[in-house]
């Protein structure tokens, strides 16, 4: 049996590969620690407690007894990290944060891994998995090939030079040390429990709303689209037969422009009304509800500082080592995902609280 200490659990992706990895390998104990900070939803894992092979414990990574205690109580031999802070319109606005959470935080999970898999010489087969993002490697142009696990970093925003960071100290720790890592860069995911401060979720409840769809610039900045479920699956390949001290890149092989992603969640609300009548009772602000079209609601606003033009991943060698592919469609994943948001209102709603709104509009703001 293996224990896994999965930081960051309770938020978007750890959420989904919690759930995942539970319903897939329930004799697997699963040890979640996560600070629970506003991107962090308890309630995403409640219907999880009364599993005997499932812990949840709030704290943060940063604090390495907590760390320790965990790993030596529940003999964890796998930690997969995905604790960070991760939107990058805060990392401009307040770097320090992400400096103390991902760079600092990761080098303390890396230093109590040390200390219980090597300087106790426990000699047990262990695994330090980082989940890092493809923001890493900087910007891309039109023309030029998708980023590859060889391709230089060069990170523009202070998200993706901490996640850079990050990604630098778990390479140290295993060519220094010798501790048994891997790292993953994933591209843009989407899916439920995401954070109503990204593209796609925003997206979605603003038009419920009747809420502008802020755009930056010209909204052709281009991102490969990855349904999270399948960025997970990649992870649990990883796991199982990656490589110690290998990198993979995994993507969706599913470029679009930020524009044209806004307009398709556009129509694809609009089908939905036009499907199911209910829809115009239950969200009356929505356009669609009074015969108008969503995408009335898009809004040019001020581009972001630094703004990377392109991100794309070059997956071959996930592909052939580990046999690994998504195995959602935009359009599937796309329908799952809204599917969920109209039947989760709930949850998304309390996390729309005021001082969230007003953080939104003072972005937005300038036209």
């Amino acid at each position: 049996m293996r224990t896994l200490l999965v930081t960051g659990g309770a938020g978007f992706i750890g959420t989904n590969f919690v759930r995942q990895w539970v319903g897939s390998h329930p004799r697997d104990r699963v040890v979640v620690l996560d600070a629970l900070t506003y991107a962090g939803n308890f309630a995403n894992l409640t219907d999880l407690q009364g599993l005997p092979n499932f812990v949840f414990v709030q704290g943060n990574i940063l604090d390495e007894k907590i760390v320790e205690t965990l790993m030596l109580e529940y003999s964890v031999n796998v930690i997969i990290h995905f604790a960070a802070e991760s939107h990058v319109d805060r990392s401009i606005l307040g770097p320090d944060a992400f400096v103390q959470t991902n760079v600092v935080g990761t080098h303390a999970l890396l230093k109590v891994a040390k200390t219980c898999w090597l300087d106790r010489g426990t000699g047990q087969p262990h695994r330090f998995h980082h989940v890092s993002t493809d923001e890493v490697y900087g910007s891309l142009g039109p023309e030029v090939p998708a980023f590859r696990e060889t391709t230089s970093y060069a990170p523009n925003s202070p998200y993706a030079a901490s996640k850079a960071s990050s990604d630098h100290f778990v390479r140290a720790y295993q060519e220094t040390y010798g501790l048994e890592t891997s790292i993953s860069n994933c591209s843009n995911n989407y899916g439920p429990y995401q954070f109503p401060e990204k593209l796609i979720p925003l997206c979605i409840s603003n038009i419920l709303d009747g809420k502008d769809l802020p755009i930056y610039g010209d909204g052709l900045q281009i991102r490969d689209w990855l349904f999270v479920e399948d960025h997970n699956q990649g992870i649990e390949r990883i796991l199982e037969d990656g490589r110690v001290g290998e990198t993979y890149n995994i993507g969706g092989n599913n470029e679009w422009t930020n524009l044209d992603i806004v307009q398709h969640i556009c129509a694809l609300i609009d089908d939905r009304f036009r499907l199911d009548l209910d829809l115009a009772c239950r969200f009356p602000l929505a356009p669609p509800a009074t015969g108008k079209a969503s995408d009335s609601l898009i809004k040019h606003v001020k581009d972001r500082a630094g703004h990377d033009r392109r991100y794309a991943v070059d997956t071959q060698k996930i592909n052939h080592e580990l046999d690994y592919s998504p195995r959602e469609s935009f359009k599937t994943g796309m329908d799952k995902t809204l599917d969920w948001y109209l039947k989760n209102e709930i949850w998304w709603r309390a996390l729309m609280d005021r001082d969230y709104q007003d953080w939104m509009e003072t972005q937005y703001s300038e036209s």
